[in-house]
């Protein structure tokens, strides 16, 4: 009679793939002028990379592998943590550097307008349908962020000062913006942010932005919007 042989499970490793969001810097050329802007940023918003997932794009910057540690390095003494590259070739490349992503989310002005009909041609199942709004009935509180990069969001409250909202289309605020406002974070350029009274600390549509400094002292205090023009962040009154 033969015995029988316990066998051991086998342990499973489970991958998966899930999205989240990550923020996209774009050096350019020359990167000492980069860098300035970048501090003058960092000055108004000192907290805002951090704990964030940030992504490197070097389409705009020559650089060689001894650059790109050099710019990470500099990055990272400013605490922003980059955990990934675009717009280089990876092969090559120095397997200590962040890896090179491949397939992120198109931006919204490169969304082919034949790819749902050809989906649906191909007999592909259609993709879940994100929101594309977000209402916020409460206030937003100093250090808190509300981060809706699928469409517009609607704050009924007001948005206190060291408080930000970034959303992939528009923003309105029914109340006063005191902190932070970030439209079209995917890239929409067609965003604009509206609030009923802006004392805002920053306002940024698709990357371009304008600190309190840079604002006309009349436009304190006042309902207005912002929008996006030749790359130009335009500040008016709504009354």
């Amino acid at each position: 009679m033969k015995r029988a042989i316990a066998v051991r499970p086998q342990r499973s490793i489970r991958f998966r793939g899930r999205s989240f969001m990550a923020f996209v810097l774009t050096p350019s050329m020359p990167i000492t002028g980069w860098i300035a802007e970048l501090d003058d940023w960092r000055k108004n918003s000192p907290d805002f990379f951090v704990g964030r997932p940030i992504i490197l794009d070097l389409t705009g910057a020559s650089l060689s592998a001894s650059g790109i540690f050099r710019l990470l390095a500099i990055l990272r003494n400013r605490g922003i943590r980059v955990i990934g590259l675009e717009g280089i070739e990876s092969e090559g490349l120095d397997p200590a550097l962040p890896p090179v992503l491949k397939g992120g989310r198109p931006r919204d002005d490169e969304v082919d307008p034949g790819a749902a009909d050809a989906a649906k041609g191909a007999g592909l199942a259609p993709q879940r349908q994100e929101p594309t709004s977000l209402l916020l009935e409460s206030p937003i509180r100093s250090g808190q962020s509300v981060i809706f990069p699928y469409g517009d969001v609607t704050v009924l409250g007001s948005v206190s000062s060291g408080a930000e909202v970034v959303a992939g289309g528009s923003i309105h605020i029914y109340g006063a913006l005191r902190g932070r406002a970030l439209a079209g974070s995917m890239g929409n350029a067609r965003a604009r942010i509206f609030c009923s009274k802006n004392e805002a600390e920053l306002v940024s549509i698709d990357g371009y932005y304008r600190t309190a400094e840079e604002m006309d002292a009349s436009l304190r205090s006042r309902p207005t919007q912002c929008w996006l023009e030749d790359r130009v962040l335009s500040v008016a009154a709504l009354d």
